[in-house]
């Protein structure tokens, strides 16, 4: 017997309530650092893209790439920043394999100067040699003091001489209100986020993650990892 419409109509509204549960429980899968992680990777994205970007001959000779979204700066107070995000690094020897898994990290303030009014920060750091990575891989380092850091340059196309910015182990940006430019965070600090590694692998050596073939990216990493790896393939 053919159905009706009003028929055909219901039995089209009770197949979309059935499966929209499903479509739900996906959005709400993952967990806050797996949102971190996508986050991550829309702000890279922008300032790999935008005009005004991260020059892509630094991107390609960086060792790793640092991505804190949203870091929120506290109302009348100094050095109250504080965010949460991710360091991807290339893998094998002299970094030239793969981008490897994001292993989470920790972004505190220092002399980031005084404040009125909050508001959220995007930061992107360039880590540009071993050394680098290595201190960033095993403690908290203060930029500026245990690892020299510079802000970066801007500009996609950028042809001028690098070598000035080649100098320092960390070179920094930063993005407020749509506004992509370098910045110097010295006197912040960053540390792996132990809690959030544990989280994500079941692990808190930072090294292994970074490093580690056998690491799974989480869900929520992948278009991180797969933005570096189509952007920088291949480290100069």
């Amino acid at each position: 017997m053919e159905a009706t419409p009003q028929r055909r109509w219901l039995i089209a509204a009770v197949g979309i309530l059935a499966l929209a549960p499903f479509s739900f429980a996906r959005g709400a899968d993952l967990t806050k650092d797996q949102e971190r992680l996508r986050a991550s990777h829309a702000v890279l994205d922008e300032a790999i893209h935008v005009p005004e970007g991260i020059p892509h001959d630094l991107l390609d000779k960086a060792r790793c790439v640092i991505v804190i979204p949203s870091v929120v700066k506290a109302a009348f107070v100094v050095g109250a920043d504080y965010g949460r995000g991710a360091m991807v690094c290339r893998t094998g020897e002299d970094g030239q394999g793969p981008w490897g898994a994001p292993a989470m990290y920790a972004l505190e303030g220092g002399s980031f100067g005084f404040q009125i009014g909050a508001q959220a920060t995007d930061y992107v750091l360039l880590v540009m040699n071993d050394r680098g990575m290595n201190s960033l891989l095993h403690s908290k380092v203060a930029l500026g003091g245990d690892l020299s850091v510079a802000a970066g340059p801007v500009g996609r196309d950028l042809t001028a001489d690098t070598d000035a910015f080649m100098r320092a182990e960390i070179l920094s940006y930063s993005r407020t209100r749509g506004v992509f430019a370098g910045v110097s965070l010295t006197g912040a600090t960053l540390h792996p986020d132990g809690r959030a590694n544990h989280e994500l692998y079941g692990r808190t050596n930072t090294a292994e993650i970074v490093r580690g073939s056998e690491v799974t990216t989480p869900d929520g990493g992948h278009d991180l990892v797969a933005l570096l790896q189509e952007t920088s393939p291949h480290r100069s």
